[in-house]
This record gives structure tokens, sequence and C-alpha cells, in this order.
């Protein structure tokens, strides 16, 4: 099936369940985002991510990212902690698609993993005082995600059919994302944080699905 129309679906899913977090429909939430988060998976396959190394790594990482958005559907912390563990090898293994089709470590890797690594440390600044129990799997996940980020300035597209700022434009609006999820988890919860969020995030999935 051409990839647009499960580029379309989660688009549409992805509104729903914006509209079930509105409505604080819990039904809904576990209609709309699991089908979301399946339609990013076939967005990939739709656009051949078996055909490449690069391809298998990304389609891995959509998958855990997956799991990760299930398990977040459910309040309490023991189901926060696994959807992060999720999170966090989904972020693993974007970086294991990057180092796959990187072009070279140079100064471009160096500049972007010490403005990632200074982000994360303001965020984690941002959070300490609320984070309690979870201060050493945030601190974990927070740099994971700054070496995700930082491996995304150096990767290209392996067919070289998609512009290289997909891989680029999808980290960084997947690990913005997470500050969303952060807020909701730790700091203030509210429909805003989710209003912006859950777009962000499955339109970054959607731009690294497409760049196999």
């Amino acid at each position: 099936m051409p990839p647009a129309i499960f580029i379309v679906s989660c688009t549409l899913f992805t509104g729903l369940l914006v509209w079930g977090e509105y409505k604080n429909t819990f039904r809904w939430r576990w209609f709309a985002k699991p089908l979301a988060s399946a339609s990013f998976i076939l967005t990939a396959i739709a656009f051949g991510a078996d055909q490449t190394v690069y391809g298998v790594w990304v389609l891995a990482a959509l998958v855990f990212c997956a799991v990760g958005d299930v398990l977040l559907i459910s309040n309490g912390n023991r189901t926060f902690l696994a959807g992060m563990g999720a999170f966090a090898i989904g972020h693993a293994a974007y970086i294991g698609a990057f180092l796959s089709v990187e072009t070279g470590i140079g100064s471009l890797y160096v500049i972007a993993l010490v403005g990632t690594t200074i982000l994360a440390l303001l965020t984690l600044r941002w959070l300490w005082p609320y984070l309690g129990a979870f201060r050493w799997p945030v601190i974990g996940y927070a740099a994971i995600i700054a070496c995700m980020v930082s491996t995304s300035v150096i990767a290209a597209p392996p067919s070289g059919a998609a512009p290289y700022y997909l891989i680029i434009l999808g980290a960084f609006g997947f690990a913005i994302s997470d500050l969303s999820v952060a807020k909701e988890q730790f700091v203030k919860p509210g429909f805003r944080n989710k209003a912006w969020g859950l777009p962000l995030y499955y339109g970054a999935q959607l731009m690294l699905a497409s760049s196999v």
C-alpha cells in the first residue's frame, strides 16, 4: 500500500487521540493511540524499511516506541518506568540507525553533542525538584536522548531519495516532545502538554519512518 495512506491514518488517529485527551476519555486513548503508533510502523514498512540495515534499525526503534506509547496510556509509576525503558531502547535503536549511515564524526557532531548535553542539563535542572525516585532513570534517559539527537546530524538516508533533514527534524522533534511528557508526569499535568506534545511526537516519528 502507498505510504501516504498510513501517513494520513497516523494523522487522523493522532487528531482523535488529542480529542480524547481533551475530553479525558480513557476509551478514546486506548482506541486512537495504538492505531496512531501502528500507523507510523506501517509507514516505515511501506517505504521499504526492511530493505536496508538503516531501515531495519528504524523499524526496531518505531516498534519499541509504539510499546512505550501503549505503556504510557495507563497511569502509574511502574508503567511509566516501563514506558521509559521502551523509549530508551527506541532511542538506542535510532542511534544504531544513524551510525549505520553516518557520514563521518567530525566537528558538527561535537558541536551537536555539546549543545544537546547543555540542553539536557538545563532540562534536568528544571525537573530536578520534582523527580524524586525517578532521578536516576531520568538522568539516563536524558543522556541517551542527547546521544540520539547529536548522532542524527551525521546521518544520511541510505537511498539518497529522502532528504537528510527528515532525520534531523525527526530526532529533534522527538526529543522536544519528551518535554511535554516530562511536564505532564512530573511538573504540572494538563491538556496543554498533550495538545502540542502528541502532534509533535507523531509528526517526528513519521519523519523518521519516511527517511528509510
